[in-house]
């Protein structure tokens, strides 16, 4: 049994350990639901600021996790997350967009690369995927946002095709597919279906079961695993967690909790040494 690429850090924090326990320099990981001020539905490490939580409360979460990473909220990127595929390289004068504010967030965004020191990626989820990004030698690093309809438009080989623009190798491009709903939780409509076929290339078993009558059990992790072996990926190169949002009382989840919940954080950036 292969072990999970993400550690329980903290009540607060997952870290992608395989990455930052080697690499200096990096943070990479994502955020609990614990540990926070936030209460009711959103109880109580809510980093979303658009959900309808106290902002006062979000701010204190989001400072709580910035001394924590010693990545202060100026140093943060935030995203107007619109389940597209549109990918973003954020450059040092975008530091501090979004991490206060949500009307100051980048624009229609699900995707961000950088290779600058000093800036934190973040994206917000309740169930969707988050996707991580790494080429060491080239110094990228990215983190996208693929619920259904990203995954359908292909965000994930719009990361790696991102890199490789940017000058990476594909051989050279490391992914690892964080907390997120899995299989048994995740139930979707021929609608969704019919969308996630289009892209998978013929061959490839879709990872799916029926539950009923137009009703199916989707894995949404191993679609975007999939989409990144089509990109050129190789098997050793992508790395899944087992960890299900909806399972685990660590994370939110917009399904178990009936849309009114609050989001975890993913972030991955470089501190200069």
């Amino acid at each position: 049994m292969s072990i999970d690429p993400f550690y329980k850090e903290t009540e607060s924090i997952y870290t992608i350990k395989t990455w930052t326990d080697v690499i200096p320099g990096l943070k990479a990981g994502i955020t609990s639901r614990h540990g926070g001020e936030s209460k009711g539905s959103y109880t109580s490490l809510n980093m979303g600021l658009h959900v309808g939580d106290e902002s006062s409360d979000v701010l204190k979460n989001r400072e709580k996790i910035a001394q924590s990473l010693q990545f202060p909220l100026d140093t943060w990127a935030a995203a107007e997350q619109t389940h597209g595929s549109r990918v973003h390289e954020v450059i040092p004068l975008e530091r501090g967009m979004g991490s206060t504010s949500y009307s100051t967030c980048i624009k229609d965004t699900d995707g961000f690369i950088t290779s600058h020191k000093n800036i934190l990626l973040t994206m917000c989820y309740a169930d969707c995927v988050p996707l991580y990004f790494l080429d060491k030698h080239t110094g990228l690093i990215g983190v996208a946002h693929a619920g259904w309809k990203g995954t359908a438009g292909e965000i994930g080989p719009a990361m790696i095709h991102g890199f490789i623009a940017r000058g990476s190798r594909v051989s050279d491009i490391e992914a690892v597919i964080g907390p997120s709903v899995c299989r048994n939780c995740y139930v979707v409509d021929d609608r969704v279906l019919d969308a996630i076929k289009k892209v998978l290339e013929d061959g490839n078993d879709l990872p799916y079961n029926l539950k009923e009558e137009g009703q199916y059990h989707l894995d949404l992790k191993e679609v975007n695993r999939l989409l990144l072996l089509q990109s050129g990926l190789d098997e050793k190169q992508i790395h899944t967690s087992g960890y299900c949002s909806s399972c685990s009382d660590d994370f939110y989840s917009f399904r178990r909790d009936e849309g009114k919940t609050g989001r975890m954080m993913s972030f991955i950036g470089w501190k200069e040494l």
